[in-house]
Formats: structure tokens, C-alpha cells, sequence
């Protein structure tokens, strides 16, 4: 096994760096570098419900107008 200075050095990154990237692997094991503009999938799924939400409230702001357009016509 090499000391992390010298695979620091192999890499040509800081030991700081290196030691970022092995606790960011410890963390999570599963997916610790999902990079090129991808998300973690916890990630992943709370901006596609924060999506829904924001869609299904525009929904609901045009039917509400829609019910007060019918309700106006009925009088």
C-alpha cells in the first residue's frame, strides 16, 4: 500500500484533495462521484418531485381561473 503523499504526488493533486476525494468515497460508497452533470439519485428525485409540485400547482392556478370563468358565465 503507497502513502497518500506519494499518490498525491502521482496524481498531481494536493494531499488536500486527496484526502477530500477518499472521505467523499467513504461517505457514500454506492455513488461518491457521479459527475458530468448527473445527480445522486436522493438528489435526482427531490428536484423531479420539486418539478411535479411546481407543475401540478400551475395546474391547479389555471383550473381555479377556468372555475371562476364558468362560474361568471352561469349568472
Amino acid at each position: 500500500m503507497k502513502p497518500a503523499s506519494q499518490v498525491a504526488l502521482e496524481l498531481d493533486v494536493s494531499l488536500k484533495t486527496l484526502y477530500g476525494w477518499i472521505l467523499k468515497f467513504k461517505e457514500d460508497l454506492a455513488t461518491p462521484f457521479v459527475g458530468s452533470g448527473n445527480l445522486k439519485p436522493a438528489a435526482k428525485a427531490l428536484r423531479d418531485l420539486e418539478r411535479e409540485i411546481r407543475e401540478l400547482r400551475e395546474e391547479n392556478a389555471i383550473l381555479k381561473k377556468a372555475a371562476r370563468i364558468f362560474m361568471n358565465d352561469r349568472k
